[in-house]
């Protein structure tokens, strides 16, 4: 058995969808996908995809982006209605967004968001990213921080899961020093939107063995403090300087 990991295939882009929809339905029959978030934020086209990869892998992990929840006037009341509503189409798509165990080896999916503990955004990044238009938080989460807490409360029960390999896996990157040294300056502003040094601080916790995270776009695979982190984003068709644009095996037992 594979564990296979990949992360924001935005599928909205045409051939982004060609390709995931295309993939070998026999050769990995026997084999885990980890699809770390961002696919898309239709909900007709996220339940095409899940569909799709539940008829070709042996079972598909899955944990939401930020485009999964961003909302249209017509379609939720709010962002986390929508959290509920993938959650109740992935059981009946057959995928697993909670935690996944087999006899030696444990799946744990750790929900989060951004809460700017990686840097400030300055003015241009809160006019320019779309979460901040396209997602829509009850009142009693007027803030990111407030909205990163909630998910974050969600992971607690599964911290002090203990196996003899125990993969995880989210969205939203645990640690800023996962992101290359040689990233330009005026590429990080948009760090603070990247993820959650609390949520690093429950990887920690959870201890292990590998941990897969999306969002950046930038495929790393780097050991820091005896845990692997790994990012296979496919991204945008044009980033095919950061992106490998294929699956990538993680682990295999």
């Amino acid at each position: 058995m594979r564990v296979f990991a990949v992360s924001d295939i935005h599928v909205d882009y045409a051939e982004n969808l060609v390709w995931i929809l295309s993939l070998d339905r026999k050769e990995y029959a026997n084999d885990i996908l980890i699809l770390a978030g961002d696919v898309t934020d239709k909900m007709a086209l996220l339940e095409q995809v899940l569909v799709s990869l539940a008829a070709s892998f042996k079972a598909v992990l899955f944990v939401p982006g930020n485009h999964e929840l961003w909302v249209r006037e017509d379609d939720f009341d709010c962002s986390l209605d929508k959290f509920d509503a993938i959650a109740e189409l992935c059981k009946s798509c057959g995928v697993h967004a909670d935690v996944f165990e087999l006899s030696d080896i444990s799946f744990v999916p750790l929900y989060s968001w951004y809460d700017f503990s990686f840097g400030e955004p300055d003015r241009h990044l809160r006019r320019a990213w779309r979460d901040f238009r396209a997602c829509s938080w009850p009142e009693q989460l007027p803030e990111s921080k407030d909205v990163s807490e909630y998910f974050l409360k969600l992971n607690i029960p599964n911290l002090t899961i203990r196996n003899k390999t125990v993969i995880s896996f989210s969205h939203f990157l645990p640690r800023i020093d996962v992101m290359p040294v040689g990233i330009p300056l005026k590429r990080r502003n948009i760090y603070p939107v990247l993820g959650s040094e609390a949520l690093g601080l429950q990887v920690k916790q959870l201890n292990p063995t590998i941990h897969v995270y999306g969002h950046s776009h930038v495929n790393q695979f780097i050991e820091l403090d005896d845990i692997h982190y790994v990012n296979n984003a496919f991204a945008y068709p044009s980033e095919t300087y950061i992106a490998r644009k294929q699956l990538k095996c993680i682990f295999e037992c």
